[in-house]
């Protein structure tokens, strides 16, 4: 494989305790991983609007922060300062196995996002982390939100690659069976915890990709 890409939240960082702890810090009074899983549960309606037509593309700090909006009516509260408590998404911390393992694989291919967060949050987001990226594909540069084709196939052409000369890797499923139906290939890394101690989805690999890794070490060593 001359290119691995990424999907970032939940595969590559947690982002429920990291959002949960910079709401905490701002509403000390509120159930704040209660509120971390209420503003990711308004994510894929407000990208489905986009990717349906209903709007044109716009970032997802923006989608983000409408989606703040709305959380904050439900829970009862009020923010002063919208921007400063949406930049939790750019204090995402990486899981533990995730910085070493980008490390080792980059020795080896391309390594970059392929995430839904726009370009300045990735940024700003691997330098938060650590995450050593040799470049920042995804959504902005398609126009698009995963899982269409176009965000797959764009990521694969700005590398300079063919798509079936990278590998999207990610710990949902649906992620890769769009990223294999566009020609891709597929590697699956489980993140059981990405939704707390009660997950039910993407436990386990349902369809029949590439590479099955236990952690993003066990993945460089695989590649």
């Amino acid at each position: 494989m001359r290119a691995f890409i990424f999907d970032v939240f939940g595969t590559c960082v947690d982002w429920r305790t990291s959002v949960a702890r910079e709401v905490a810090e701002v509403f000390p009074e509120v159930d704040a991983l209660g509120f971390a899983d209420a503003w990711r549960g308004e994510y894929q309606p407000a990208m489905e609007r986009i990717r349906a037509g209903g709007r044109g593309y716009v970032r997802l700090d923006v989608l983000h922060e409408e989606n703040l909006v709305r959380v904050l009516d439900r829970f009862g509260a009020h923010c002063n300062d919208l921007s400063a408590l949406n930049r939790a998404w750019e204090k995402l911390d990486p899981w533990p196995d995730v910085v070493p393992g980008l490390k080792a694989l980059r020795d080896k291919a391309l390594i970059a996002p392929c995430s839904n967060g726009s370009i300045g949050m990735m940024a700003r987001l691997a330098r938060w982390g650590g995450l050593p990226w040799d470049a920042i594909v995804g959504a902005d540069i398609a126009g698009d939100y995963k899982p269409k084709p176009a965000v797959y196939l764009r990521s694969a052409e700005v590398l300079g690659l063919a798509p079936g000369d990278v590998t999207m890797v990610a710990a949902h499923n649906d992620d890769l069976k769009a990223a294999q139906q566009a020609g891709l290939r597929t590697a699956f890394v489980a993140r059981p915890e990405e939704h707390g101690a009660g997950q039910e989805s993407d436990l386990v690999p349902n369809g029949d990709w590439d590479i099955v890794a236990d952690n993003f070490v066990d993945l460089a060593r695989r590649a």
